[in-house]
């Protein structure tokens, strides 16, 4: 899209500071009714970040030295700057506009930038749409000053100086031309020069020479100037990636029954569902976002093993991962939007299946997807089998939602009597075990296994597994396996490490497992 055709709406939160320590006051039910202020360290001076009304009205401002601060009002409520807090404070903000559109960027320190192009129909116009975002911004305590224009330095500007403004496309340069050069978004010490040459206005400094202003200031100041007059406006770069395809309900009336959320999750699945079917995808993860009434916003994301379009399944995996949320989610005095956002798509295969048959596979798939969205995709494994002879490195295990089955069955050691001849399950780790004595073929006749003594009644092997050769460079000790049965009737499956006389002169003697 043309820098011409995009509409930026620039929102700016001049008192974030006082405004966020309000807003804690008040839910904390603290009385205060000093004049506040917010002072932070400049070089080795204590100055003004940030005043309230009251302050401000007693002639305090940014900027001021907090020792001339107190002289001029003794009983002055001081908090010290927190930009951390600041900065989350915005991002929370930047969160709740994205209810305007997905395209927001962040302004710091207080500010932000909405590219609204395309959107404002939806508010009756931009008009509409700054004068509700403003509206809604001061219902949660915060003031605002906000401006759209062509680009973000045009709306800054204005936001600035003559906030409430919508310039229609191709009027930035006369709209900024008469506002003080504070309005430009620059360096103090270019705007400290600027003012000393007499050069008040925008519109002044626009009267001057391209060359002498960037000989003066240079190119990146000329290119400013010409943004904020609303020429060669780029994209603003958005705080979080844009969705491939939304879909969203508005409503009059807030919503807070829990039947009327799964209704619209799943008109917004059909919604989407509709959008995806012609081009043969399904979805792969989805997120849904729950607009407060209050400004709060919870976000909720699913992911699918498989690309999926079945509105009944998308929402079913939207139940799962909501049950199992350890913050509930709370509608407080109700959601007014809840948006569908498809972040990834993959193309789904097309398989001949059945009218009255429903592949395993299938089922398996959306099994594991309902098991991951309650209980987290890493704690889903599916065990994947490797190609080697150490048992303990025979199989791994992966998240069962990122890997694919293994296509044909497992290739198992049996017995003649069909049962597997190696456990099923190892040890975590091999536990040492003493052999105090072994017959001349080098089978072990009885062991010490945790403390306790097995005289074994009947042993089979050796099962003889050596190091891969190309592990040649820190080679293993020889293995040789023993299928050994006590007299008490239990089977294990121990081993002897290094062989004798060859490898080792002491070979040492482990437990791996229990056979069935």
């Amino acid at each position: 899209m043309e820098s011409s055709e995009r509409r930026i709406l620039a929102l700016l939160f001049p008192r974030l500071p006082v405004d966020r320590l309000k807003r804690r006051w008040k839910i904390s039910g603290r009385l205060d009714k000093r004049p506040l202020v917010v002072a932070g360290k400049s070089g080795n001076v204590l100055q003004l970040t940030s005043v309230d009304m009251p302050a401000a009205k007693l002639g305090l401002y940014p900027g001021k030295a907090l020792a001339d601060a107190r002289a001029m009002v003794p009983d002055l409520a001081v908090i010290r700057a927190n930009e951390p807090a600041d900065r989350k404070l915005l991002e929370a903000i930047a969160d709740w506009c994205v209810r305007y559109t997905p395209l927001v960027a962040l302004d710091p320190p207080h500010g932000l930038f909405l590219d609204v192009t395309g959107v404002a129909h939806l508010f009756g116009g931009e008009a509409g749409l700054l004068q509700d975002a403003v509206r809604k911004c001061t219902a949660q305590g915060f003031l605002v000053h906000a401006a759209l224009a062509t680009t973000a330095e045009a709306a800054r500007a204005l936001a600035q100086s003559k906030p409430g403004t919508v310039v229609p496309p191709g009027g930035e340069a006369e709209a900024v031309a008469p506002l003080p050069t504070d309005a430009l978004n620059t360096k103090p010490h270019i705007i400290y020069a600027l003012k000393r040459a007499g050069l008040k206005t925008i519109g002044e400094v626009v009267g001057r020479t391209r060359q002498e202003l960037a000989s003066r200031f240079g190119g990146s100041f000329v290119l400013l100037l010409e943004r904020t007059r609303g020429r060669n406006g780029g994209p603003i770069t958005p705080r979080i990636p844009v969705p491939l395809l939304m879909a969203e309900r508005r409503f009059a009336e807030p919503v807070t029954a829990g039947t009327a959320i799964a209704e619209t999750l799943l008109s917004l699945s059909k919604d989407i569902a509709v959008i995806l079917e012609p081009q043969g995808q399904g979805v792969r993860i989805l997120e849904a976002c729950f607009f407060r009434a209050d400004g709060q916003v919870r976000h909720v994301t699913i992911e699918t093993g498989h690309a999926i379009r079945e509105p009944t399944l998308i929402v079913r995996l939207f139940q799962e991962k909501l049950d199992a949320l350890i913050d509930p989610l709370d509608p407080g005095f109700g959601f007014d939007v809840i948006r569908l956002s498809v972040l990834s798509v993959q193309v789904i295969p097309v398989e001949n299946i059945g009218f009255d048959t429903r592949s395993c596979e299938q089922d398996v798939a959306f099994l594991v997807d309902r098991l991951a969205a309650r209980f987290g995709a890493q704690r889903i494994l599916r065990f994947l089998p490797q190609n080697t002879h150490i048992p303990e490195a025979a199989s791994i295990a992966a998240p069962a939602q990122y890997t694919e089955p293994v296509a044909g069955p497992w290739r198992v050691e049996r017995d003649s009597d069909g049962t597997p001849s190696r456990p099923l399950r190892l040890f975590a780790k091999a536990e040492p075990i003493i052999v105090p004595e072994e017959d001349l073929a080098g089978m072990p006749v009885r062991f010490y296994w945790r403390h306790a003594l097995h005289r074994l009644a009947h042993a089979e092997g050796p099962e003889r597994i050596a190091t891969e050769w190309w592990h040649y460079q820190n080679p293993g000790h020889t293995r040789d396996y023993f299928r050994v049965k006590d007299e008490e009737g239990q089977h294990f499956w121990i081993y002897r490490e290094g062989l004798p006389d060859r490898e080792t002169l002491q070979p040492r003697w482990f437990m791996h497992g229990l056979l069935a």
